[in-house]
């Protein structure tokens, strides 16, 4: 059996919970990810953040990015995966959520993060174009 554990990506940085968006933006150009965990004062997963999420909820709103903390955009609920369950939970997690990344913990701490590039590493093509367009399809716009 696959596990989450054997196709996620590991060394996963967070930024703090009271952290700006500015340090999160630096920190996404300098790891040259789009997404960054956000962990909090107890070093527990309190969400995602993206780099959409900065420019849509930030910056175009108006908002000064040194002044709005990672905690400020981390809302609504989060989901993840336990590192031992297997590849075809993972992808049934991220096809029902729409989410094109889900965070792995292990006794309630993150060890890692499926990306789409994960999947499209450890899938079939067929496999893989079927999550592709599942997490994909057209529902209620998030932002």
């Amino acid at each position: 059996m696959t596990t989450a554990r054997n196709v996620m990506h590991f060394g996963v940085q967070c930024i703090g919970e009271n952290e700006n968006l500015l340090t999160a933006a630096r920190m996404m150009r300098d790891l040259s990810v789009g997404s960054l965990p956000v962990c909090g004062n107890d070093d527990r997963l309190k969400g995602i953040i993206t780099d959409r999420d900065i420019v849509i909820k930030c910056v175009a709103a108006g908002k000064d990015c040194s002044e709005v903390t990672a905690k400020d955009l981390a809302q609504g609920t989060l989901v993840w995966i336990d590192a031992e369950a297997d590849l075809e939970e993972a992808l049934h997690t991220m096809e029902e959520h729409q989410i094109r990344r889900l965070p792995v913990l292990e006794n309630h701490r993150l060890v890692g993060v499926i990306t789409e590039a994960d999947l499209a590493a450890h899938l079939p093509e067929d496999k893989l174009a079927e999550a592709v367009s599942r997490i994909y399809a057209e529902s209620t716009p998030r932002v």
